[in-house]
């Protein structure tokens, strides 16, 4: 598990097991997660007792501490099981890095605590009916009410939405003269004002949860802010969308090995009675899953160099973590595409798991920060420009 990502054979050996029981049980329920549109209630259950909701919480609190590289190689593992699972895992770590490098909210050691204990499940709420996948640019505001605040936002598609104990949100501060003069600050469950509509039923990743939630005339008190007043874009910028970047790079990885493992073993099964042959047997079909093996080695390579980056940042760090990113969605979309054609009839007729992984891997390349998106971004950091501006 997780070579490739730079784990150390200590760090590997302790998390060796842990990772194939909650893959092993993802796998078991995969197939109706995805089939019934439900929570994976099972896997993430698996997650939280085998201590892997505090996978990069330090120790002080409970945590296994460690880095991005471990985060990788246990969402790729998960993701070849379930990629709902993954989804909401990926939200999860990458809520409990933002609430975790807080210098401004209250409580912060006992939910972190509750966090590594298994107890409390996070996510991310940024994206707004009105800047839709423009994630960096909130319209919705904090207005000053008394020692605290209040705010109403329209949040879109809330990964967990129904089931997270707190979302790490985002809003413009009181008197902000654009969307980056923001602040981050936790949303707790069961505050008054929050409202959960509609369910998930989308393409792919069918079990995570996602739903618009509505925050109207949400009471938001000083110890609930994650970043200082106008400082959002910076929590953003410098947590949240390297561990996201890397985190979904890592589950889109996991799905093209689900394809790759799917496919071979079809081909190897699979053949002609009358020929006496197997699919294996086609120059054709061996070529492309080769293609598809080179593709995946590729796009695990950058992770991992971008892995070892952050881990010792360097003045490309942030480049990488875009092209990392960007890399993982183009190739998840090509090789479910050549798994699809490669297995024909049997993986279109749902025959096989490729069709769920197929459709799982296209929804990172919607999800903000989009495929073109990251394009524009790439292309403006190698010409010298803002990414945003």
């Amino acid at each position: 598990m997780g070579h490739v990502y730079g784990l150390d054979a200590a760090a590997e050996s302790s998390m060796a097991g842990a990772v194939a029981r909650v893959r092993a049980v993802a796998e078991q329920h995969a197939a109706d997660v995805d089939t019934r549109g439900r929570f994976p209630e099972e896997s993430v259950a698996a997650l939280a007792k085998e201590g892997l909701f505090g996978l990069c919480v330090d120790k002080a609190h409970g945590g296994l501490a460690q880095g991005p590289g471990a985060f990788c190689a246990v969402v790729e593992e998960l993701a070849t099981a379930c990629g709902s699972s993954a989804m909401v895992y990926v939200m999860h770590v990458t809520a409990a890095q933002a609430i975790a490098s807080s210098r401004t909210l209250a409580g912060k050691d006992d939910l972190l605590k509750s966090v590594a204990g298994g107890r409390h499940l996070s996510t991310l709420a940024f994206s707004e009916k009105g800047s839709r996948s423009h994630f960096w640019a909130p319209v919705s505001t904090l207005t000053t009410a008394g020692a605290g605040f209040t705010t109403d936002a329209q949040k879109s598609w809330v990964t967990s939405a129904a089931k997270a104990d707190s979302y790490v949100s985002s809003a413009q501060a009181p008197g902000a003269k654009s969307p980056l003069e923001s602040v981050l600050y936790l949303v707790h469950k069961g505050s008054k004002g929050i409202r959960t509509s509609g369910s998930f039923s989308g393409l792919g990743l069918r079990g995570n949860d996602s739903a618009p939630v509505a925050l109207e005339g949400l009471a938001v008190a000083k110890g609930d802010l994650l970043t200082e007043l106008g400082k959002g874009a910076d929590g953003m910028l410098t947590v949240v969308l390297p561990w996201f970047a890397i985190g979904t790079a890592a589950m889109a990885n996991g799905l093209c090995r689900a394809a790759i493992d799917a496919t071979a073993k079809h081909l190897s099964e699979a053949g002609f009675e009358h020929l006496g042959s197997k699919l294996r047997d086609l120059p054709t079909l061996r070529a492309r899953l080769a293609q598809m093996s080179v593709r995946t080695e590729q796009s695990r390579a950058l992770l991992a160099r971008t892995v070892a980056s952050m881990t010792n940042p360097a003045p490309d760090t942030p480049l990488l973590v875009l092209l990392a990113r960007l890399s993982s969605m183009q190739a998840a979309v090509d090789v479910t595409d050549d798994a699809m054609k490669a297995c024909g009839g049997a993986a279109f007729s749902k025959h096989l798991p490729l069709e769920r992984v197929f459709r799982d891997a296209r929804a990172g390349w919607v999800m903000a920060p989009t495929v073109d998106h990251l394009q524009d971004f790439v292309g403006k950091a190698l010409t010298g420009l803002p990414l945003f501006g």
